[in-house]
């Protein structure tokens, strides 16, 4: 399908006016509780409260984005969102703020049109820094923190509000006129699309490893602002503008970690990640003055946003039929994972007087998830030798330092007739012809010991009783520290009567 030149830059405007939507009330929290009474834990609901179906909308999301396209989608969801937007210009209480923010959620919920539908424009190899590129969203919670407060101090919190209502519209219309009305549609049930998915444990670590570094994101960008006034003591303007430097270092991150994704190994990247925001949580929990709070926090925002960019680069390499609702479901979870931290650093200052511990929780979390990541990548790495042996036309087993058979592949069942349940557990020696004395398997089994390698012919025993020649080679796997843990042996059937030609042809030619 090729992409129109306006697709990807539509899509990406549309996102980043969904974000801006979605950050209102984090972004002007510090100028809407001057006018309307809240508590600390009702402030932090407020900020939150808005991640709830931002995330959970996100998997239909992304099933509708199949059904009906990526035009109708952000047209809908724009218009839509004019309703809670009007409704929290209006707010009086904190009731007000709560019902305005859980549907504005819905402008976190269009997250999952784009990395659903942009992928079906674009090769392969590019996914990761198109969904990156897309990511470059995430603008929308750096305008709105930084332009926001500045706009409310001018002309009060909610005319800002206001002002959004004519962004929506105007993009609500951009995506009718401009949108691609040819889009590929998918008609897979949500049911047969979950059933494909659920059960793969791959799609749950990528959910987990999104849960920290998106969690990460958007925990950060409403917890910022308030913090860092009343824990600092420094202006509303200024808080916006370190928590709009945050979320542009993450944002911009994201589209190089798509690219790196592409180009590198993704598991070795998201390494680096989960280190980084191992130190970052480290740090912020033992640094009580700015300069060292500013530190953590951009390295927490660096590694985040290049997490995110990487991690959608895996999605197409496992789900690629299952696109739609894998990309919902991930970032559903991933923005729950923004929804929680805020309410749980609360109440850990409400209970211990500071946030140390819940960023070293962060630490711990991020640390488990450098685990599970050596787990996914060793996992793959195996797998990926597995079906290089199981898809080889030639003949393989495997034994133990003792010569027993640990594994054989298909070819083998074929060549000898043997099953690997017959084979496995036994010695090669049940294969024995009996055409070759016993000298000559000490001489293999010598130079084996020696040289860790053999090659040559020799004749075996299928399972039906006919003798065959093989060709065969042996080869030691050797550990560390030079100890051979395996042997390797690989064989293919070979007629003598061709071993006899070659033979003449040899005599004849030195003549």
């Amino acid at each position: 399908m090729k992409p129109s030149k306006a697709i990807l830059p539509l899509q990406t405007l549309s996102l980043i006016l969904g974000f801006a939507v979605w950050g209102i009330l984090s972004s002007l929290i510090v100028f809407i509780k001057d006018g309307i009474a809240l508590t600390p834990g009702q402030l932090s609901l407020v900020t939150a409260v808005p991640v709830v179906l931002g995330s959970i909308l996100r998997i239909p999301f992304g099933y509708w984005t199949n059904k009906i396209g990526a035009r109708k989608m952000f047209f809908i969801s724009f218009i839509v969102l004019l309703v809670p937007v009007f409704y929290i210009s209006h707010a009086k209480s904190f009731l007000d703020l709560i019902i305005g923010g859980l549907f504005l959620g819905i402008s976190g919920a269009t997250f999952s049109v784009g990395v659903t539908s942009l992928p079906k424009y674009f090769p392969k190899e590019k996914h990761g820094f198109v969904n990156g590129i897309y990511g470059l969203g995430n603008l929308g919670s750096a305008l709105s923190t930084f332009f926001a407060p500045v706009l409310a101090t001018q002309i009060g919190w909610r005319s800002t509000v206001q002002v959004y209502l004519i962004l929506l519209a105007v993009f609500a219309i951009a995506n009718f006129f401009i949108g691609d009305r040819k889009e590929v549609k998918l008609n897979a049930s949500l049911t047969e699309q979950i059933k494909g998915i659920y059960r793969n444990e791959k799609l749950w670590l990528i959910c987990f490893f999104y849960f920290i570094t998106f969690g990460a994101f958007v925990a950060f960008t409403v917890f910022l602002p308030n913090h860092l006034v009343h824990n600092f003591g420094i202006s509303k303007v200024d808080a916006g503008l370190r928590t709009a430097g945050f979320v542009t270092l993450a944002t911009f991150m994201r589209p190089v970690g798509g690219w790196l994704g592409d180009k590198l190994n993704p598991f070795k990247i998201l390494l680096f990640v989960f280190g980084g925001l191992t130190i970052g949580g480290i740090l912020l929990a033992f640094s009580p003055s700015i300069p060292l709070f500013t530190v953590g926090c951009l390295m927490i925002g660096l590694c985040a946003g290049l997490g995110n960019g990487t991690i959608f680069k895996l999605v197409p390499l496992y789900f690629s039929k299952q696109s739609g609702i894998a990309n919902g479901l991930i970032s559903a979870i991933g923005g729950l994972g923004g929804f929680f931290p805020p309410l749980m650093l609360s109440a850990l200052l409400a209970m211990t007087g500071h946030y140390a511990i819940g960023f070293m929780a962060l630490a711990m979390v991020a640390l488990c998830s450098v685990l599970l990541v050596l787990y996914m990548y060793l996992h793959d790495r195996v797998k990926l030798a597995e079906q290089i042996v199981q898809s080889t036309s030639q003949a393989v087993l495997v034994t133990n330092p003792k010569g027993l058979i640990l594994t054989v592949n298909p070819a083998f069942t074929e060549i000898t007739g043997y099953t690997a349940e017959a084979a496995i557990g036994q010695k090669p020696g049940f294969l024995k012809s009996g055409k070759h004395e016993k000298p000559f398997y000490d001489a293999m089994w010598k130079q084996l010991k020696e040289k860790k390698a053999w090659a040559g012919n020799i004749w075996n025993k299928k399972q039906n009783g006919e003798l065959y020649l093989q060709h065969l080679t042996i080869n030691g796997i050797q550990n560390d520290v030079g100890e051979t843990n395996y042997y390797v042996g690989v064989f293919s059937e070979i007629d003598p009567v061709d071993i006899q030609k070659n033979s003449l042809k040899v005599v004849a030619s030195t003549k």
